[in-house]
């Protein structure tokens, strides 16, 4: 019987997967506003120019993204690069399933974690296929099932998305401070992919450019959509002198003007370094205090993801996909963990969906500034702080004291047999039945 439901389980989860799939894929080539763009003109035309003048971005000169994103645009245009959104679609739809089919045996509450996830990915819409930020993300929720098991497999996992697109380099930070006893195996399995990236790069003449993406938009001015725009956006609303809404031709983007916008730009690193470097320290302080590695590790990784989005000065909307990827690993980390974090998994599916309604849906009432659709951008930023609030809040409880209490998480069991910690071969043997420590 426990065969034949998980025979029907099974089948239930492909059907709504190639579903939620379908629906996007539809609402990423009908959809107002371009929602595959990017890939349609800027990736397209990235691809044209290596191939018809030998001249690759990232190799031959400087570019925005990490050298490894060339690898997906170029396999999406194997085609050609005329059906390259069929080609970029597809591609996206098969890591969406290998992260689908890795993830499957995961869950929460007796719950497949993968549920959620497709769910999220209704929510968030076209743009959670129509960006490169989807190949992070799913290299991403690939490692975060290797993350007890296979360290070094994760670390690889997380580096070659960090080699994609920068933010899942502060997934392997976190492994590195919270995966005791297993620092050199984090370690081997980042250097060994970025070795292997920098060897590619390097003997293809492009070792110049390698680490262009660094201070390639260093430069750049608020965009609209980060929460830090938000004061400046309701400031044109209004009317306000000098307040408005331009169109950046150098990276094409669309961002704010007017008084205090410079300053709050600049404002956006130092306040990401200090929010970023305070979680370290009460990761490490939790930890200290007797708090388990395994559920602090997936809080200090939503820090720096809710970090990453909420203080940046790009407020692009694909960012918000990366919120996947710590919440499943908290969903996953134990039962503790999975209570703790629920009311997150719940609250980034508005936070996707509003997103969704920003862009593509009425972004070009946002850049009439409509006061309507900036109320809209309004409480989805106030979410994304809040996402960031509620990580560091966290943090701080588990670093004044030591939580006191132990669990696991199972495919619809736990034990509570004993408060020691597991030892490491029933962590092995827990991983490989649905569970996650770390």
């Amino acid at each position: 019987m426990q065969q034949r439901f998980r025979w029907v389980e099974g089948v239930s989860l492909a059907v709504v997967f190639v579903l939620v799939h379908a629906v996007l894929w539809w609402l990423a080539t009908t959809a107002p506003n371009q929602p595959l763009g990017d890939v349609t003109i800027t990736y397209r035309r990235w691809v044209e120019v290596g191939r018809i003048d030998h001249s690759w971005v990232g190799v031959d000169s400087d570019w925005v993204y990490p050298v490894f994103a060339l690898v997906p645009m170029a396999a999406a245009a194997l085609g050609g690069t005329a059906a390259i959104a069929t080609g970029w679609l597809a591609l996206m739809v098969l890591l969406d399933a290998v992260a689908c089919a890795v993830l499957w045996r995961f869950r929460a509450f007796g719950v497949r974690v993968v549920w959620w996830w497709l769910v999220f990915l209704l929510a968030l819409g076209p743009i959670a296929l129509g960006r490169i930020d989807t190949v992070a993300t799913a290299l991403a929720l690939v490692g975060v099932a290797f993350v007890v098991t296979r360290p070094a497999v994760a670390s690889a996992l997380f580096t070659a998305a960090a080699w994609t697109k920068v933010w899942p380099a502060a997934l392997v930070g976190v492994l590195v401070l919270l995966r005791r006893g297993h620092r050199g195996a984090v370690v081997t399995g980042a250097l060994v992919v970025t070795g292997l990236i920098v060897l590619v790069d390097v003997l293809y003449g492009g070792a110049a450019h390698l680490l262009s993406f660094v201070t390639e938009q260093s430069d750049r001015a608020l965009q609209i959509e980060a929460p830090l725009a938000t004061p400046f956006m309701w400031a044109a609303a209004l009317g306000a002198p000098g307040a408005g809404v331009y169109y950046n031709r150098e990276i094409l983007t669309f961002e704010v003007s007017g008084a205090g916008t410079h300053a709050a730009a600049a404002l956006s690193t130092p306040l990401m370094a200090v929010l970023v470097v305070g979680g370290v320290l009460l990761a490490l302080l939790a930890v200290r205090r007797g708090a388990r590695r395994p559920e602090v590790a997936p809080i200090l990784a939503l820090l720096f993801v809710a970090a990453l989005i909420a203080v940046n000065k790009v407020g692009s909307p694909q960012y918000v996909g990366w919120y996947a990827v710590p919440v499943v690993w908290g969903l996953v980390a134990g039962r503790p963990s999975a209570r703790r974090f629920l009311p997150v998994a719940i609250g980034v599916l508005p936070l996707a969906l509003l997103t969704q309604v920003v862009y593509p849906g009425f972004y070009d009432e946002l850049l009439a500034v409509h006061t309507w659709t900036v109320f809209v951008l309004t409480v989805r930023n106030v979410l994304e702080v809040a996402v960031l609030v509620w990580a560091v809040v966290v943090l701080v409880r588990l670093a004044r004291h030591s939580p006191g209490r132990r669990g696991w998480l199972s495919s619809g069991r736990s034990s509570g047999r004993s408060s020691e910690p597991a030892s490491e071969p029933s962590v092995r043997r827990g991983a490989d039945r649905g569970r996650m420590d770390a």
